[in-house]
């Protein structure tokens, strides 16, 4: 078989190949965010009134407030500097959802982020690492405490008791919060995940698909087939010989 012809057969195969594997990454890009709308539209999640900038800025500030007042309060009670709350920043989102629907990727992600704060919120700017487990009883030394009634000292907690059998310590329910907000918000994130990787998949598809549709043209418009081996041409020329006869 000629060299034209494996390289004109060649650039039809890669073609080929190519052109499916462009289709199926769009059609699976396509099914992938399909999906993850779907899921989402079946959740019936609305965003509330304050899901826009310039409405949840009051509880950022409230945040910040309380995470400053918490740090006041450990600098008082003498709590060793390198065991002293390093607080999370607490902005606002750029984005708004409030009175929408969560139907795709980029609306979920918006919605996790107005949760974060409102999770927060409700634990005085505490994370979850940084909340005590239990409700801390009246008269605990605060440097036992996380500074805003919970505790990880088992002595110290509500409802504990030296006895086994009887100590039922009380959870802190801003820490059950801020576990129930951390499950919402990342299935809403690995939603928003979901989407951009099918969108990635159909960017990859569209581009698989241009390149095969152009090694088609190529191979089937004849462009290859001007390819040619270079050839080694030889001249002979014909040397006079001195003294000989005059031509």
């Amino acid at each position: 078989m000629s060299a034209n012809r494996v390289f004109k057969w060649g650039g039809i195969a890669s073609a080929a190949v190519l052109i499916a594997f462009g289709i199926a990454a769009i059609v699976l890009g396509m099914n992938g965010g399909s999906t993850v709308s779907s899921n989402l539209k079946q959740e019936y999640i609305f965003g509330s009134p304050d899901m826009t900038p310039t409405a949840i800025q009051p509880e950022v500030k409230a945040i910040q407030v309380e995470q400053q007042k918490t740090s006041a309060a450990q600098i008082k009670a003498k709590v060793p500097e390198a065991q002293r709350f390093t607080f999370t920043t607490v902005e606002a989102p750029s984005c708004s959802v409030a009175g929408d629907q969560v139907t795709d990727g980029t609306t979920a992600r918006c919605f996790a982020q107005y949760m974060r704060i409102h999770a927060l919120g409700a634990s005085s700017g505490l994370t979850y690492a940084q909340m005590g487990r239990y409700m801390a009883k009246p008269g605990t030394p605060i440097q036992f405490t996380d500074f805003h009634g919970a505790t990880n000292v088992d002595k110290y907690a509500v409802g504990y008791s030296s006895d086994p059998a009887t100590s039922r310590p009380v959870a802190n329910g801003a820490r059950d919060t801020w576990v129930t907000e951390t499950a919402l918000t990342s299935a809403l994130n690995l939603a928003y995940t979901a989407s951009q990787i099918s969108l990635f998949g159909i960017v990859v598809g569209v581009a698989l698909l241009l390149s095969g549709i152009g090694f088609a043209v190529l191979a089937l418009g004849g462009a290859l087939r001007e390819f040619r081996f270079p050839k080694v041409q030889r001249t002979h020329e014909t040397t006079p010989v001195a003294g000989g006869p005059a031509a």
